[in-house]
């Protein structure tokens, strides 16, 4: 189908060395894209993944430490899509939070997520040409967090400025939109799946009765960066197993 094709076009993800960034790159490549794997550790095992299977993909070092890391990455070379999925967490008691660990938070992960959507948006546009933005939100983008604060206000933000850009770029050939997961069995949500309590609590609340998989939200991202997606702007879909239907 046509409206699912990703044949020629290329896709850049961030964070995409492991969890749902991995996910999301494979997820692309299989249906035709090449996928340029970005991460502040090198994603080799991607991209490995990739090629073993028949993709096209290539590693590519970015450490969003410096929240301008993608501004000379978009320049003439031809990107249509963009997956902003890079962060980082740190975890304390909110009236113990300190102001390193919410300034890292928030430059490594806010700030570059608006500086690399516009360096994106820029070289589009300057191409007159179309692209698609998909950036990763949370279920903390509508409620409150235990002991992320930084985190969660990022999480809003991504909301927030997702909106934002597809009000002013929608008319200009970009879709900007978000996914939002709910609990996913990653590397981040291994001390909450740790801990037999919170795991309990967690599951009970899905209505689905389990955690979502790195797939499950793979599979909501090409959607949003294929045509079929074209008059989709500003959304941001829950993908949590019904978590925000309760």
């Amino acid at each position: 189908m046509k409206r699912f094709s990703f044949n020629g076009k290329k896709a850049l993800v961030t964070g995409a060395n492991s969890g749902i960034g991995q996910a999301i790159s494979i997820a692309l490549a299989t249906v035709g894209a090449h996928v340029v794997c970005a991460g502040r550790r090198g994603c080799g095992e991607t991209v490995d993944q990739i090629t073993t299977a028949g993709g096209t993909a290539e590693d590519l070092k970015l450490d969003f430490a410096d929240s301008m890391a993608a501004k000379l990455v978009f320049p003439d070379a031809g990107f249509d899509i963009l997956v902003n999925n890079a962060g980082i967490i740190r975890r304390d008691d909110a009236v113990d939070f300190g102001e390193d660990d919410w300034d890292a938070v928030m430059d490594v992960n806010a700030k570059a997520l608006f500086f690399t959507c516009q360096a994106f948006a820029r070289e589009v546009m300057a191409q007159n040409r179309s692209g698609k933005i998909v950036n990763i939100a949370s279920l903390l983008s509508f409620q409150g967090g235990i002991r992320v604060p930084s985190y969660t206000a990022w999480k809003h933000a991504v909301s927030g400025l997702t909106k934002l850009l597809a009000k002013e770029w929608a008319a200009k050939g970009v879709n900007v939109n978000a996914i939002a997961p709910g609990y996913v069995s990653t590397n981040n949500a291994e001390t909450l799946r740790n801990d037999a309590e919170r795991n309990k609590a967690i599951l009970h609340r899905i209505p689905a009765g389990r955690w979502g998989e790195a797939q499950d939200i793979a599979d909501t991202a090409v959607l949003l960066a294929a045509p079929a997606s074209n008059y989709i702007h500003g959304a941001v879909l829950n993908v949590g197993g019904g978590w925000h239907a309760r």
